[in-house]
């Protein structure tokens, strides 16, 4: 039996794929990273994930992303823990929002 996993991918591929309906942006920093700067999407930091994974149950897509790549990525792996996940189709935002700047 093999588990879900996600699927990295790069920014221009994130451009691509958000067009896509029933398809969520959802960034994992903190709030005050995303008032800072962001591309737009649902801003859930990670320490929140599991707590309002209510608000994500609706797409069947989910764009992980950060700034790096790192938090993207436990965001991601949690969320295929979860049975409510397990049938979603699940991206991450390989080296994060700052991998082209």
């Amino acid at each position: 039996m093999t588990s879900p996993t996600y699927t990295d991918i790069s920014l221009p591929e994130l451009e691509t794929l958000r067009r896509q309906p029933n398809t969520a942006v959802v960034d994992v920093r903190d709030e005050w990273e995303f008032d800072e700067f962001n591309i737009g999407g649902l801003n859930i930091p990670l320490p929140d994930i599991r707590a309002r994974k209510a608000e994500l149950l609706p797409y069947d897509t989910l764009l992980v992303i950060c700034t790096n790549g790192v938090r993207s990525k436990v965001a991601a792996k949690d969320l295929l823990r979860q049975p409510e996940f397990k049938e979603k189709t699940i991206y991450h935002l390989h080296g994060g929002i700052i991998e082209d700047v």
